[in-house]
């Protein structure tokens, strides 16, 4: 009887124990969603409440959009001390590549700013940089490309081959052209050419003044070619050799921010971003999901682009 009442109580204290530690791992469990959540939808917010230096990255194809200008905005509104602008890009459109060097001009306008050019900032990816107070890039990084481009297809051979034939009927001789089912006039071309001339000068002027080149100067840099960043330097379109080090020894010299300074990543509000997708993926040790989320938030970049460019690889869309 006595070893009947022991049992039973040893299993009472037993089953005490057992829902002891599956409540103790439900709260946890929720404690660490909830903790995943709170970083997810507000973690980044909070870091950047601080004092900091800001890093922003433009990388991939330039078009302007919404979510990099609305972020550069509350970069200037934010506690930041400087902003860091990690340039990896070999531009996009014309109109992308100028709302990005205004909003990135009005930024430095608030902020010291700094370029930090990786692989490449060429064409758009320069413009971009001349929208800072200072350039930094590696020896073997590529600028330059100053230049504008305008292509379009011409399938007419192939229509004539396939017997396909194409009737337009338009308001104007210079509607829609150049076109890519009729060959081009010597007026569509002329009229094209000139808004690519037009586009070319105001790059050029951008040029001129932001980097202080003469006529001499600017003629040498501004015939398409890219360059390293060591002749950048040479030829005036960078700085400075060197890279994230190097910009923060800048910042103390010359705009008194202390090294102390954390370092804060400010990331776009698309679906990844927002949700913080990647970070989690990256502090779980999943790099590889990481990067296929980086790369789906990036892939609208990658659509087919139209109209004036300047772009480095115009292949590449």
């Amino acid at each position: 009887m006595a070893m009947n009442s022991d049992y039973l109580i040893e299993r009472r204290k037993l089953g005490r124990r057992v829902s002891f530690w599956r409540w103790a791992t439900g709260l946890l469990l929720i404690a660490v969603i909830a903790g995943l959540g709170v970083y997810a939808a507000g973690g980044p917010e909070l870091e950047h409440r601080g004092a900091h230096i800001a890093k922003l990255k433009i990388a991939g194809i330039i078009t302007g959009d919404d979510e990099t200008l609305k972020l550069i905005d509350e970069i200037g509104e934010s506690n930041a001390k400087a902003v860091l602008v990690e340039i990896e890009s070999p531009g996009g459109t014309v109109t992308g590549s100028e709302a990005l060097y205004d909003a990135l001009r009005k930024l430095s306008a608030k902020k010291p700013t700094v370029a930090l050019v990786n692989g490449m900032a060429a064409s758009g990816g320069y413009i971009a940089a001349l929208g800072t107070d200072r350039i930094f890039a590696r020896e073997t990084s590529v600028v330059g490309s100053i230049g504008v481009l305008f292509q379009y297809p011409d399938i007419v051979g192939l229509l004539d081959r396939i017997g396909v034939k194409v009737e337009s009927i338009k308001s104007s001789p210079l509607k829609a052209a150049p076109s890519p089912i009729e060959s081009a006039t010597p007026e569509s071309r002329a009229a094209i050419a000139a808004l690519v001339q037009e586009n070319y000068d105001w790059f050029k002027r951008l040029v001129r003044e932001r980097r202080g080149l003469d006529d001499a100067g600017l003629a040498t840099v501004s015939d398409g070619r890219v360059f390293t960043g060591k002749q950048g330097v040479t030829l005036g379109l960078v700085d400075a050799v060197g890279a994230e080090d190097q910009a923060r020894a800048w910042l103390e010299q010359n705009k008194n921010l202390p090294r102390t300074l954390p370092v804060r990543d400010w990331r776009r509000h698309g679906f990844a971003e927002k949700w913080g997708l990647s970070g989690l993926a990256r502090v779980a040790g999943l790099d590889r999901i990481a990067d296929f989320v980086d790369l789906v938030a990036k892939s609208p970049e990658a659509g087919m682009l139209d109209g004036v460019l300047v772009l480095w690889h115009p292949q590449l869309p």
